[in-house]
This record gives C-alpha cells, sequence and structure tokens, in this order.
C-alpha cells in the first residue's frame, strides 16, 4: 500500500505510537460465568498506518478496539493514546482524550437525526466549544464528496452518504486515530467500497492513522497490515494484505475450530 504523502503534514504528534497496549487483559463476569475476553495483549499502532483486526466471533477483537478507544476499561494492563496513559487517567480527562484525540467510525453511523450533515460533521467541535479549521474541513468535505449534501439531514442520505458523513465527522478535528468498528457492516458493496475508500485516502493523503474492525477480507484488503485474533490473543500478522491472502488466512481459523485447536 502506499505510503503518507510528503507533503501531508501528520495529525500524530505524540511520540512514536499512535496508540498501543501493553499486556492487555480484559475479563467479564466471575467464577464458572468469567469470560477472559483479552488474555495479555501487547500490540502498537504507527502512525500514519491503516491497520484491520480480524478473528472469529468472540476472539477479542472488538474488545481491543474498545479498550483502545477509552470506550471500556482495562482489567489489568496498559493502554496508551499517543504518550497518555489512559489507564491511569480518570473520567474527565478521558472524555477530554476522547473528544480531542480520537476519532470514532460506528457500524450503525450514529448520527443525530435533527441536525444537517454539515451539523453532524462539526458536532464534537460545537460540544467542545472550539472552532474547526476551515480549511481542513473544506478538505474532509470534498474528500468525502458530500458538498452538495451539507444542509440535508441523515433521513435525506444513503445509508453510503450517512457513512461518509461520520467519516467527516470523525475526521473534521484531526484527531491521532481514527477507530472504525465495522464501518461497512450496514452498507452495499458500492457504499461500502466508498467509505473504504475514503479511509485509505485518508491514510495515504493526509497522513491519518486508523484501526479497524472488520470481519470483511474485501475490506481488510484496503489496510496496510492486519492483526489475527484468537481467543484473546494475537496469532497472527499481514502486512500488504489482499483479500485473496486474507480470505485464505481466515478459513484457517474455521479449519482448527473444527479440529478443536485454539480459535
Amino acid at each position: 500500500m502506499s505510503t503518507n504523502s510528503s507533503s501531508a503534514p501528520m495529525p500524530t504528534r505524540h511520540g512514536n505510537a499512535a496508540a498501543r497496549a501493553i499486556d492487555l487483559r480484559k475479563v467479564y463476569g466471575s467464577g464458572d460465568t468469567q469470560v477472559t475476553a483479552l488474555d495479555g495483549v501487547t500490540v502498537e499502532f504507527r502512525p500514519g498506518e491503516f491497520t484491520a483486526i480480524m478473528g472469529p466471533s468472540g476472539s477479542g477483537k472488538s474488545t481491543l478496539m474498545h479498550c483502545l478507544a477509552a470506550l471500556d476499561d482495562a482489567t489489568s494492563g496498559q493502554v496508551f493514546v499517543g504518550e497518555a496513559d489512559l489507564t491511569s487517567l480518570g473520567d474527565k480527562e478521558l472524555t477530554r482524550i476522547r473528544r480531542d484525540r480520537i476519532g470514532f467510525v460506528f457500524q450503525a453511523f450514529n448520527l443525530v437525526p435533527t441536525l444537517t450533515a454539515m451539523e453532524n460533521i462539526t458536532l464534537p467541535m460545537d460540544i467542545a466549544g472550539r472552532k474547526p479549521n476551515k480549511e481542513w474541513l473544506d478538505t474532509v468535505i470534498n474528500t468525502v464528496g458530500l458538498s452538495d449534501r451539507l444542509d440535508h439531514k441523515p433521513s435525506q442520505l444513503s445509508g453510503g452518504q450517512q457513512q461518509r458523513v461520520a467519516c467527516a465527522r470523525a475526521l473534521a478535528s484531526r484527531p491521532d486515530i481514527v477507530f472504525a468498528d465495522e464501518p461497512t457492516g450496514n452498507l452495499d458493496s458500492v457504499s461500502g467500497a466508498e467509505v473504504l475508500g475514503f479511509l485509505r485516502r485518508s491514510v495515504q493523503e493526509f497522513g491519518q492513522t486508523v484501526v479497524m474492525v472488520t470481519h470483511d477480507p474485501n475490506a481488510a484488503g484496503y489496510a496496510d497490515r492486519v492483526l489475527f485474533l484468537g481467543d484473546g490473543h494475537i496469532v497472527d500478522e499481514m502486512n500488504e494484505p489482499t483479500s485473496e491472502r486474507v480470505l485464505d488466512r481466515m478459513k484457517s481459523f474455521d479449519g482448527a475450530a473444527h479440529a478443536g485447536q485454539v480459535t
């Protein structure tokens, strides 16, 4: 995959990793109902790179993203965004990190139905009392191809357009890192390709860091690397993935499961 544009400023400003986890554990429940979702995961996400996280159901991929994005607490271990140790911060500091340094794209779009596309895009900054950088905002809007839809409310937009609004919202504040949780899960193949193409461009042209959870080998093919989780562990990593290579690797998970091995 292409690397960062030499003329594009890097949005990640803190340390050598956009985000990282050290010996991360997440346990739900206790006793007979205890489930270990993450079992000592150590991983780093480099600035200006597009990483896909994949694995079978129950592998821990969504839990890993939620802990990295400060949406869920770790049971033990450390999570950093830049040099900020999320596991040592209080609620106010975590809220500020989520607002100012992390962008989110969810499967369900999460747009406010009473607001226009533009108002949804700028909403996080409006809540924070910050004015968007107009030049950057125009760049993001032009890149997602929504210049003629900014006055429309979500109900007047297609699913693909709504998700592009969500992508623009995630990038508008120039976060250190964008987390995308199954961003094409509710989209048809054409709309999904548009959204994935935009995320790819945000990495190539703007130096953005993107981490995406997906079950779709075609989506993973847009990434620079793929991390494969199984049973709460990172079990493999693939650089310069293609959809065909990813699909072959995912089939091996199915084979291991049928053989009664670790999945």
